[in-house]
């Protein structure tokens, strides 16, 4: 191995975690995992885990108010689908038709349009908050 090339360690090296909650290193195996509801996760390449994160906690308190924040985040179809047109658009950058998209999405017409929708009104939203409308930000 050459100084410029990464180390990846021994494969049944256990490798620390972060708590999602607080930050903290989690390197004895003490952490505590567990799967929520999330429509912002999207699975790279495999839909059956659309919509479910793996949170970790270092401590069952921590991960406990993981849990109930992930309980009190609505749930919203429409950001899911997105997510799901997102991955397929990836999979396909010089374009797809509506039918290809419908079925490798699985989802219906109706459900393309909200989720095309659902990214449209969050990229409005975000570029209100963040982006630059008329150029150079001024001091008033």
């Amino acid at each position: 191995m050459t100084d410029s090339a990464p180390d990846d360690g021994d494969e049944d090296e256990a490798h620390p975690g972060l708590c999602d909650l607080c930050g903290a290193v989690v390197s004895d195996s003490t952490e505590w995992y567990a799967v929520v509801k999330d429509s912002s996760a999207i699975h790279a390449v495999d839909a059956t885990f659309d919509g479910k994160r793996m949170v970790v906690g270092c401590s069952r308190e921590h991960l406990a108010e993981l849990v109930e924040q992930y309980k009190r985040r609505p749930f919203t179809d429409a950001e899911l689908w997105a997510g799901k047109i997102g991955r397929v658009m990836q999979q396909h950058p010089d374009g797809i038709s509506e039918n290809d998209l419908a079925e490798e999405t699985g989802l219906d017409p109706g459900q393309i349009e909200l989720g095309v929708l659902w990214q449209n009104v969050d990229f409005l939203r975000w570029n209100a908050r963040f982006g630059k409308r008329d150029g150079p930000e001024s001091d008033e």
